[in-house]
């Protein structure tokens, strides 16, 4: 390896480590295999080139298509909302640059991901073959993924006017469903969704601000 190569990868390293510690530990995130896949997880290679001296920022980036991945906060506070282990199946809504799915991929058994941006998904597919428990697929997500529900977990990264039916269907009883919902620009907020036998139990984490999820029942 290239002193240049050795240098940039201990400055990444280094990155990661204050990022998990300065945004992301002291802002509340207490589950300790969250806080490692957060380290383990290189994101700088999930943002264009362009912007991988950025990718450690408090602060979304674009990925292109007019999507972002979120900043490291929210993923972190998204991720430790699931209440995951080694044994779960999470279905992700909106594999975008691939890294929310890669750190999933760390902490659940199997990670199934849609994306209904073919560039995207061209590109996040490159990224991501390195992960085995991963599945991908490009169809419109607002539609779920029928073929492998139901699932523990459900995480949707972009925000649907309301929460859809669909997605309680294809969780498992005692499931979660973490999503933001809200029109574009007005007051979304993040809500954690239990799945119980009186009915879906919604609890509100934040207020937020996500992409508008695109597909049939994205509004």
């Amino acid at each position: 390896m290239k002193e240049t190569d050795i240098a940039a990868e201990n400055r990444f390293a280094a990155d990661r480590e204050n990022m998990v510690a300065g945004q992301i530990a002291s802002r509340g995130i207490k589950d300790i295999a969250v806080l490692d896949a957060m380290r383990k997880v290189p994101r700088e290679i999930f943002v264009p080139s362009n912007y991988s001296d950025h990718a450690y920022e408090d602060r979304p980036l674009p990925i292109g298509r007019g999507q972002t991945i979120s900043q490291p906060y929210i993923v972190a506070l998204m991720t430790e909302s699931l209440e995951l282990d080694s044994s779960m199946d999470v279905l992700e809504i909106g594999t975008g640059s691939g890294y929310q799915s890669a750190i999933l991929s760390v902490l659940a058994r199997n990670v199934y991901s849609v994306e209904i941006n073919k560039d995207l998904f061209d590109r996040s597919k490159k990224l991501l073959e390195k992960y085995a428990n991963i599945k991908l697929s490009n169809h419109d997500g607002s539609m779920g993924w029928e073929k492998y529900a139901p699932y523990d977990r459900i995480i949707v990264t972009a925000a649907p006017d309301n929460i859809s039916h669909i997605f309680m269907d294809q969780l498992k009883e005692d499931g979660i469903l973490i999503i933001p919902a809200g029109p574009y620009h007005w007051g979304q907020e993040l809500f954690k969704v239990l799945k119980t036998q009186m009915g879906p139990k919604k609890i509100k984490i934040c207020d937020v601000a996500f992409v508008p999820l695109i597909g049939k029942k994205g509004k």
